[in-house]
């Protein structure tokens, strides 16, 4: 209880401190910002066409100048430098009242992000009908859309600047009265709202802090509300599911919550610099978020891929799998960086002629690299190998012991390790022993020439009994054949499959067999020819005539019965050889403890 509760403090201290430095970072940058706002204010443009004039010493001379330097000036209270950026002739008192209305008209209404405002001379040229006329944006009020408009203003000997359009002032007076009624702050208790940190209000602070605790308290619900619906379409695409693994998505939700309360908190009740910077700072977040949520579902998805694949013994898919996250999630965060890019009003055609061209010369370089990477690839997808195999490749032969993305690690024979690049391996033909079904027995054996036609065909019909009869071979394709008269011996084929998939069982069954084959030679009364060409005088063993005439006796019945089992038997003779043979043989050691197991 004590490290659950520990690590929920930790949890929450993380949170805590995460949330206070977005505030912190939120409220410090908000008045710099404010502060700062004269001091952006760019040159007029020089082009070819636009004629160099003098800058305005309140920074009039262009539409962003204007709306800055007013800001500027209406956020340090002085209304009286705040009404030479309107175009009106009231009277000092009633302008800095007209000025205040404005403002606020502003901050309660205007959607625009400050930066898009036109920073030539000229203003928006692209509206060529209206030169002398630049439309910021617009406030919704009962009475329809009011529009907030700059005026170009000709002076004589002096360059042209830009005032906020009388047209406009004329209709903020009533746009402010309409506002007024719906302005959260007259019913906030007054202390509230004089009590300012950090400029601002203490009501603010109040209700910052509690928005942010309610996005963290609802991505939890969200995320646990969120994981039986998950959980079908993970066990659908993985085969696995863990709770424990998808609770993991909870920080990502919370901080895109986080984003979406700062969106909300950024509201009209706002001044519009305080707005503009809430809201931005809610899309970075929330594309921080959303990024975050990305890569977390991908290492979700990865994590239980991989386990199925542990579990089914498919190890050959796990380098795949694993670079297909990595692939993901680089692609995740280059695109997120792409997009701040973007948003901080950076020119993306040439990052990405450059990434291009980059991405050629390094694909030319490495050519190599992205051969064996291919390469590795195919020989993961189209699995002729995977790790544990025993295969031959070109002039090698051992175990698969790891498929890289660069190259293959097997182990020969010798019990070295070569490394195979993935390119090379792709492009050689692969034996894969492991795979196999059955063993292929064949066999050529020579008996010598003294042996007659009928001990031949009793030793045929004998050791093709045998290869019928014995369980470990299979009868469909089983055969033996007098194939030809060699240079020392009368050749006879075995050919046959062996049900057995590893080698030392293969060969305990081989050795069985070639063990009988022997005793049936032994039985016919002959024997297996010396492969020699070397001359030498000896005296020779005669035959065994009792067993020679045993064997010509045991042809001749067949042949008066009609039972010859030439050139085959027939289906019903097969099947009532007699007594199957046992395996293992009697006095094997297999069979006296399988029999003692058995006792037991």
């Amino acid at each position: 209880m004590k490290k659950r509760a520990s690590a929920v403090g930790a949890r929450r201290m993380v949170i805590f401190r995460s949330l206070s430095f977005l505030i912190l970072g939120l409220l410090l940058v908000r008045p710099a910002l404010a502060q700062s706002l004269p001091a952006i204010a760019p040159r007029p443009d020089n082009t070819a066409t636009a004629q160099k004039v003098e800058e305005d010493p309140l920074g009039r001379s262009t539409p962003y100048g204007t709306v800055v330097g007013f800001y500027r000036a209406a956020n340090d209270n002085n209304y009286d430098r705040a009404t030479k950026y309107l175009d009106t002739k009231r009277q000092a008192g009633a302008a800095e009242e007209l000025a205040r209305q404005l403002k606020f008209v502003m901050d309660r209404g205007l959607k625009v992000d400050i930066d898009q405002i036109s920073k030539k001379a000229e203003g928006n040229v692209q509206d060529e009908s209206r030169t002398s006329r630049e439309r910021i944006g617009a406030v919704d009020t009962e009475s329809g859309k009011l529009e907030i408009l700059l005026e170009r203003m000709e002076r004589r000997g002096q360059s042209p600047i830009w005032l906020f359009s009388s047209e406009t002032l004329l209709l903020i007076p009533a746009a402010a009265e309409e506002m007024s009624a719906f302005d959260l702050e007259k019913y906030v208790p007054r202390p509230l709202t004089r009590i300012t940190i950090l400029s601002f209000p203490l009501y603010r602070w109040i209700s910052l802090i509690l928005g942010l605790a309610l996005a963290v308290f609802l991505g939890r619900l969200f995320t646990k509300a969120l994981v039986p619906l998950l959980r079908p379409l993970l066990r659908r695409l993985t085969g696995e599911e863990d709770d424990r693994v998808l609770l993991s998505i909870k920080e990502p939700i919370r901080l895109i919550l986080i984003s979406l309360a700062i969106r909300l908190l950024s509201s009209p009740a706002t001044s519009l610099v305080t707005r503009q910077f809430g809201n931005r700072v809610a899309i970075t977040v929330g594309i921080i978020g959303l990024a975050w949520l990305l890569i977390k579902c991908n290492g979700i998805l990865s994590e239980l891929g991989l386990r199925s694949l542990r579990r089914r013994q498919r190890l050959g898919k796990v380098a795949m799998w694993t670079l297909a996250r990595r692939l993901f999630n680089t692609t995740v965060l280059v695109t997120t960086a792409l997009v701040f890019l973007h948003r901080a009003g950076v020119d993306l055609t040439a990052i990405l002629t450059g990434l291009g061209i980059g991405g050629l010369a390094i694909a030319l370089g490495a050519q190599k690299t992205l051969e064996n990477l291919i390469g590795g690839l195919m020989i993961i997808t189209d699995e002729p190998v995977r790790v544990g195999d025993f295969c031959r490749f070109a002039d090698q032969m051992g175990t698969v012991e790891d498929i890289g993305l660069r190259s293959t690690r097997i182990r020969t024979l010798s019990r070295t390790v070569i490394a195979v690049p993935n390119g090379q391996l792709a492009a050689e033909n692969i034996e894969n022993f492991t795979v196999r079904d059955k063993f292929w027995l064949r066999h050529l054996i020579g008996v010598r020439y003294e042996t007659s036609a009928d001990q031949l065909r009793y030793l045929l019909a004998g050791i093709r009994s045998m290869l019928y009869s014995h369980p470990k071979v299979e009868r469909d394709g089983a055969r033996i054949r007098f194939v030809g008269f060699g240079g020392s011996s009368l050749d006879l084929e075995i050919f046959a499959y062996v049900r057995a998939t590893e080698m030392p069982e293969f060969l305990a069954i081989q050795e069985d067999l070639l063990l009988r084959i022997m005793d049936i030679i032994a039985r016919a009364g002959t024997g297996i020819a010396f492969p020699s060409q070397t001359t030498y005088l000896a005296k020779d063993t005669p035959l065994d005539a009792q067993k020679t005439e045993e064997a010509a006796n045991q042809v001749r019945q067949w042949r008066e019965r009609g039972e010859l089992p030439f050139p085959d038997f027939r289906p019903d003779q097969a099947d009532h050889l007699g007594e199957p043979i046992e395996y293992p043989p009697p006095g094997s050691s297999l069979r006296s403890g399988a029999g003692d197991l058995e006792d037991k």
